[in-house]
């Protein structure tokens, strides 16, 4: 792992703009956008039905589905790493054009094994017992889908890449819908009754994120790499050079709008659940993500609409350095130092409940902001 300088003629010329700026869109419901959007329904509360039935609404999108289900929290981190997939078919040609494949193939491993690190020690390293070590979770499973993602990538092309993504989807819903659970049967879907969460009930060492299961678990990693599949074969269409830009955007569009249909379609006999990443899911997920980036994709970089996103930009070209810093440290805890505590409850009183919470938000993204742009401005990213 290090911070690097990169030189600007590199970090315009050679990076699509709208990847970034999707990215940090991305990450800011993480960094307290959610929250903020929390507030705002609290805020909502007793201003008349309207108000507060569009207050909850919103609110309920910032929540993950109890179970099964989809919401707008739920597409955050699939959309992650399909935009890793995105950039694996972006970087990964020109280090094998600088290193060789020799030399790919250990710079994918070793990216791969520092993230992979890191997310053991997000989530409290050894501290603790061996038994308190969380040995998946967010950063471990996108270092899994990027070794995987990448390594197909190397060796196979579009079509081996696409039919990848078929057997991962169809082989996982198999394993699912047909292999028995002991003392269950064969095809149940609901919480600790399925083939994923008994698996790692058995056999995943360390500390489950849910108590008896774990979100990000062992053979739910399967279909994950698959979402990143769908990154990738997104990002050999942006490098196509015979599709007309404006022609890849409704691709993208198109394609999405496809996915969503049949991960709905799909999900009437494999639900569509985020805890094990179901089928049907990935295809949603997939979907929704292939229509944001076709959207953002044609206004920052076909029609030149990019400085609205440029906090996004900036967000979005050191996205894990800060979603570390947030994890160790928190923006949050450090904006309630400068409007919390008798500060909120005042603008609580003032205003209206909610108001408080919601200038928190508003001034950990603010601090978010300030230090991605500096870092951005200074050309100081993260690389691992």
């Amino acid at each position: 792992m290090r911070i690097v300088e990169m030189p600007l003629a590199v970090q315009t010329s050679r990076r699509i703009v709208s990847l970034d700026a999707l990215r940090g869109f991305n990450f800011i419901w993480i960094l307290g956008g959610d929250g903020a959007v929390l507030a705002l329904a609290q805020m909502a509360k007793g201003k008349g039905d309207v108000v507060e039935a569009v207050g909850a609404a919103l609110g309920a999108q910032m929540t993950h589905v109890a179970w099964e289900g989809f919401r707008f929290y739920d597409l955050i981190f699939p959309l992650f790493i399909f935009i890793m997939g995105v950039a694996i078919a972006l970087s990964v040609p020109r280090l094998v054009e600088r290193e060789g494949l020799a030399g790919a193939h250990f710079r994918v491993l070793r990216r791969a094994l520092i993230l992979y690190v890191l997310g053991l020690v997000y989530y409290g390293g050894i501290s603790g017992h061996w038994s308190d070590i969380r040995w998946l979770g967010v950063l471990q499973r996108i270092a899994l889908c990027y070794l995987f993602g990448s390594l197909l990538f190397l060796h196979i092309r579009w079509r081996g890449l696409l039919a990848a993504l078929v057997a991962l989807l169809v082989g996982y819903w198999a394993l699912m819908s047909f292999v028995p659970v002991p003392g269950i049967g064969v095809g149940s879907f609901g919480p600790d009754a399925n083939l994923a969460n008994w698996i790692d009930a058995h056999y995943l060492p360390g500390r489950l994120w849910d108590k008896t299961r774990d979100p990000e678990g062992l053979l739910s990693t399967l279909p994950a790499i698959a979402t990143c599949l769908i990154g990738v074969l997104a990002g050999l269409l942006l490098k196509n050079e015979d599709i007309a830009p404006s022609r890849k955007s409704l691709w993208l569009i198109g394609a999405g709008i496809a996915m969503i249909a049949a991960g709905y379609l799909w999900s009437l006999q494999f639900p569509i659940v985020k805890a094990i990443w179901t089928s049907s899911f990935v295809l949603v997920a997939g979907g929704w993500s292939a229509i944001l980036l076709g959207a953002m994709y044609q206004l920052v970089d076909v029609w030149g609409f990019a400085r609205w996103a440029t906090a996004f930009v900036w967000i979005g070209a050191n996205a894990i350095l800060l979603y570390f810093i947030n994890g160790i440290a928190g923006f949050e805890p450090m904006a309630r130092r400068l409007v919390g505590g008798d500060f909120a409850g005042l603008l609580d009183r003032v205003v209206t409940p909610g108001t408080g919470r919601l200038a928190t938000h508003l001034a950990g993204m603010t601090l978010v902001v300030v230090l991605a742009g500096f870092l951005y401005r200074r050309k100081i990213f993260l690389r691992v």
